[in-house]
């Protein structure tokens, strides 16, 4: 365990100074418009090549195409975050998924079809990762502006994210009804709602001298850098290991749902837009319960709950008779998760350094990520018939790796579980913007 990790953190003020409160709307309205268009490519991609297709195999494949380029994406993603800033990364991503969208729509319209919806999921995927990366930067700047209330900074940015989890099916849905090329044309927009906002906000003078100094470092040193900071720091290895062993069973959920509504239960695939809806308004109420709940039970108490009720709804999920219990179970998954969310994004602020935080981040993406990839590879190579069993045993799988790692993170909680345990790279990076 770090030493660094168990020292005082400074205490910020009561009152943010007006710049600091808009600056942080600023920052909240980016989060929210960049989330909301991956989630609407998210839930519409593999929604569109079922339905262009009616295969279950093509689902499978194109989840399985958009996950796999992320992980590469995520390798250079943080050091490009930190080389230069977090706005000029949203800038480039947006700007990126924008062209990508309205050149999907001219290629959709020359009777590409499918072929052209690949290429977007996949080009859209890997910019999602590094925008991702970029917006979790500057949620990572609001949480040491919060000081000990880290909690409540990362349970507003987790209800903007379930805000956009269940805006997304809805409008991705709805716009499908309509048309491709009228959700295309929302994403255009939404990008180009991300761009002005990463326009007119400031970067710190600390961040640009700590980009000045990523300059000096190759790609390669800095992605190295964050493996160490990883392996040093054996909460954050354990944590890992718990959002990977959910991102599994998460994964497989999702990309098997459109199959089991359109196939299984033989509802419509707009049913599908409907079940992630629920499941994300259960989830959005989790995330703001959780802030209370780590107030009075702390960080690990709602890990452990939270994990086990995903476990066990998940494998309710797989055998579920009808679309309401289907929808109930996956809502509970939903919910769990989204309280396990701001729990785990509470100890990662706490336990990542400031200094480098875009490159860690980046390496525990990369390694939360990978399941995902694998769920799309289950499902392309398992018959449709067997998806639900193969979501049973995903559950259970998923409950055993669970528990393993949570007997390691709670043998390693004081490094996260208290206020105090901030980094003393915040306190140092705080000082000098006052300094500065």
């Amino acid at each position: 365990m770090q030493p660094a990790l168990l020292e005082p953190a400074r205490r910020v003020p009561r009152r943010p100074r007006q710049s600091d409160r808009d600056w942080l709307l600023r920052c909240y309205v980016l989060r929210g418009a960049d989330a909301l268009a991956g989630s609407v490519i998210t839930y519409a991609v593999p929604l569109l090549v079922l339905t262009l297709t009616h295969s279950v195999m093509w689902t499978g494949l194109a989840f399985l195409l958009e996950w796999l380029p992320r992980l590469a994406a995520v390798v250079l993603g943080g050091a490009m975050v930190d080389r230069y800033s977090p706005q000029t990364a949203v800038l480039a991503t947006s700007l990126a998924r924008g062209a990508a969208a309205l050149l999907t729509l001219v290629g959709m319209s020359v009777g590409l079809g499918v072929a052209v919806v690949l290429a977007f999921g996949i080009a859209a995927g890997m910019l999602a990762e590094g925008s991702f990366l970029a917006v979790e930067s500057l949620g990572s700047e609001a949480s040491r502006r919060a000081g000990t209330q880290i909690h409540r900074v990362q349970s507003r940015c987790t209800a903007i994210d379930r805000s956009a989890a269940l805006l997304g099916p809805l409008i991705g849905g709805a716009l499908l009804l309509a048309g491709p090329a009228l959700l295309l044309t929302t994403v255009a927009v939404l990008s180009s709602v991300t761009i002005t906002m990463a326009l007119v906000m400031h970067t710190p003078r600390t961040r640009l001298r700590l980009a000045a100094e990523a300059r000096r470092e190759r790609a390669r040193d800095v992605f190295a850098g964050g493996i160490d900071g990883v392996l040093r720091t054996p909460a954050l290895a354990w944590l890992i290991g718990t959002l990977a062993a959910a991102n599994f069973v998460l994964g497989v959920l999702q990309v098997s749902t459109p199959i089991t509504v359109a196939q299984d239960l033989h509802r419509s695939t707009a049913a599908t837009g409907l079940v992630w809806s629920v499941a994300a308004g259960a989830s959005l109420l989790a995330a703001l319960a959780a802030k209370p709940a780590i107030d009075r039970f702390g960080v690990f108490a709602v890990i452990l709950t939270s994990s086990v009720v995903a476990c066990t709804a998940a494998g309710a999920a797989a055998i579920a008779p009808t679309l309401t219990t289907y929808t109930a179970a996956v809502g509970t998954v939903m919910a769990a998760e989204g309280a396990a969310t701001v729990a785990l994004r509470t100890a990662r602020a706490r336990l990542i350094p400031a200094r480098r935080f875009s490159a860690t981040l980046a390496t525990c993406v990369l390694l939360v990520l990978v399941p995902l990839p694998l769920a799309g590879l289950l499902v392309f190579a398992v018959p449709a018939a067997n998806v639900r069993a193969l979501l049973f045993a995903t559950a259970v799988a998923t409950a055993v790796a669970t528990a393993f790692c949570l007997v390691g993170l709670h043998g390693h909680r004081d490094a996260y579980e208290h206020p105090a345990a901030e980094p003393t790279a915040h306190k140092a990076e705080d000082l000098q913007t006052q300094a500065a």
